[in-house]
């Protein structure tokens, strides 16, 4: 399986997201099209539902100590877009709808600090956070301890190599 993450904090954070992203560039991947080909078929939409997404991330974070996080209807719809534009491009990337700022933004989301985790290849949620527990950049993430609002989503592009692409998106 391949994976990216990637963490956003307010503009005093800025730097620290530069860095970030040059060290977690190495983990950066994009997914190529089946044989020189753009996706094939359509993308759809697959139902996450988001009391579970939810209840495993608080319970992983509760396991070590940090608050739980709650289901916010605009970083669902965040994560979905992200989803979906990652499986219509067959891409696993944090830009391919936009950077991550004018995203929340798009969908009204002001918060001053956030984390995606992105991947794909994944059956379901408790596999994808599977996946991003044992990614450390992905897992800090997980465990960063501001967050409390979570959006998850996938996608399914059943053309592509990857078959569904996920997103994970939480603010403070």
């Amino acid at each position: 399986m391949e994976w990216n993450g990637a963490r956003q904090v307010g503009m005093a954070g800025l730097a620290v997201l530069a860095v970030s992203a040059l060290l977690l560039g190495g983990c950066s991947t994009a997914l190529e099209p089946l044989k020189g080909q753009a996706s094939r078929g359509p993308v759809a939409e697959m139902r996450v539902d988001q009391a579970q997404a939810s209840a495993l991330v608080s319970d992983y974070r509760r396991a070590h100590g940090l608050g739980p996080v709650e289901i916010d209807p605009a970083l669902q719809r965040v994560a979905q877009a992200q989803a979906d534009a990652m499986a219509g491009a067959n891409q696993l990337s944090h830009t391919v709808d936009g950077a991550m700022p004018d995203r929340l933004a798009r969908f009204g989301v002001t918060r001053g600090a956030s984390v995606e985790n992105t991947s794909a290849g994944y059956a379901d949620m408790a596999a994808a956070l599977g996946g991003w527990r044992r990614s450390p950049a992905h897992n800090e993430n997980l465990l960063y301890r501001p967050m409390r609002r979570i959006g998850v989503a996938a996608a399914e592009a059943p053309g592509t190599r990857y078959k569904r692409f996920w997103a994970l998106v939480m603010t403070n």
